[in-house]
């Protein structure tokens, strides 16, 4: 079995659009939530997004291009971009077959979606954009990825839901960990700010009402309501080991495991006691060959909402035992929201930066302890220390469960 490391990061996130300023606001304990102001809210109670506002795809797309791509393909292109311009090489010199991108979004174009059909209920059907079907589907971002730089390998879209991105990259892992490609692109994109979607959600009960944005998303607090939604990708290039090493790459960390299980329980609900969650942990330190106890620091799926909080919590606890209370955990959804597919993959960049660095950025905005969540979820702040191995889990509507694991090298 041949090894795998990261080599490249890009990230586009409500806290900072590139590694760099994403990395020093999770740092800082610094949140990107604002008053939405694209569209009048008031007829629905959700007035606070994690919203990007000063991207410019102009850098990375002609505008000839910009009209036949949605927000969350400009989002997706950007950061594999600045993934590759980061890993320090365009992998030219691979053969392109052997270059794969497997980059998810949840939902896909749906900003597209809802623009288009209001075109045609306004305009009627010979105004319907003829893009409008590769501006809509999810797999585009993956597509056009590969266009813009040539790789010819292994090219799909999983799409779990709030799970997508982990499975990409588990599956990008895979994929070279067993020798089908070389390298690969994975993560993951997502623009769903508008009215409609967060009206979808609100009339669930997923989203925060909170008009207070230091009290909006607030994982494991007593007092937590719901996720703020989010927007952004993140990506990251990952080339099996002695290539890397080969061309002298700087090496963020290796990825060692990965876990993906179904609750096979409820449309959006999870498992109570959080079995799923937990086997998908397991494997993932299964396949990494550690055991419990060698896991520093956990990237938390970490919603904000009532039941994904206690239960990933419970499944902390069935893996770790007596060693629960003693694991950092942290939920970074606290400064970013939710970014729906993406989540898994900015998370990962989380976990491989806290490794570099020696850094677990915190949960902010915690104030009220719940019984049922009564972990370390570091809430006091930025925590430095020696990070030698990290997990993120990534759970989605439909019971999907991924996580990944990190490990220094």
């Amino acid at each position: 079995m041949r090894r795998v490391v990261v080599t490249g990061v890009g990230v586009k996130s409500p806290v900072g659009l590139t590694k760099d300023s994403y990395w020093d606001s999770l740092v800082a304990g610094r949140h990107g939530f604002k008053e939405i102001d694209r569209f009048d809210t008031s007829d629905i109670p959700v007035k606070l997004a994690g919203s990007i506002e000063d991207f410019v795809p102009t850098d990375y797309f002609d505008k000839k291009e910009l009209r036949k791509t949605d927000r969350f393909c400009q989002f997706a292109v950007a950061s594999a971009l600045d993934a590759l311009s980061d890993c320090g090489s365009d992998l030219k010199d691979i053969d392109p077959y052997r270059v794969g991108v497997i980059v998810s979004s949840g939902i896909g174009g749906f900003e597209s979606t809802v623009n288009v059909h209001a075109d045609f209920l306004q305009k009627g059907p010979e105004r319907v954009s003829p893009f409008f079907v590769p501006m809509m589907i999810s797999n585009m971002g993956a597509g056009i990825i590969a266009i813009k730089t040539g790789f010819k390998g292994i090219n799909h879209c999983p799409v779990t839901a709030c799970a997508s991105s982990a499975h990409s990259i588990g599956e990008a892992f895979r994929n070279i960990k067993h020798g089908y490609i070389d390298a690969c692109i994975a993560g993951g994109a997502e623009a769903t700010i508008l009215k409609f979607t967060l009206a979808a959600f609100n009339n669930m009960t997923a989203l925060s009402r909170s008009a207070d944005p230091d009290r909006a998303s607030i994982p494991f607090d007593a007092e937590r309501n719901g996720f703020v939604m989010g927007e952004g990708s993140g990506m990251l290039v990952l080339e099996e080991y002695e290539l890397a090493k080969k061309r002298g790459a700087k090496i963020y960390a290796e990825i060692t495991g990965y876990g993906a299980t179904c609750d096979a329980f409820h449309f959006v609900q999870p498992r109570d006691d959080g079995e799923g969650a937990a086997k998908s942990m397991q494997f993932a330190i299964d396949e990494a060959g550690l055991s419990p106890q060698d896991i520093t620091y956990i990237n938390a799926h970490g919603t904000s909402t009532k039941a994904n909080d206690a239960a990933e919590t419970r499944a902390v606890k069935t893996v770790f035992g007596q060693y629960a209370d003693k694991v950092a955990i942290s939920s970074t959804k606290s400064m970013t929201g939710h970014l729906l597919g993406a989540a898994g993959a900015i998370e990962s960049i989380a976990c491989v930066l806290a490794i570099k660095d020696g850094i677990m950025p915190p949960t902010i905005g915690y104030k009220v302890s719940d019984p049922d969540c009564d972990l370390d979820y570091i809430t006091q702040g930025t925590r430095k220390q020696d990070v030698t191995a990290a997990l993120t889990n990534s759970l989605g509507f439909g019971g999907h469960n991924a996580t990944l694991c990190y490990k220094k090298i």
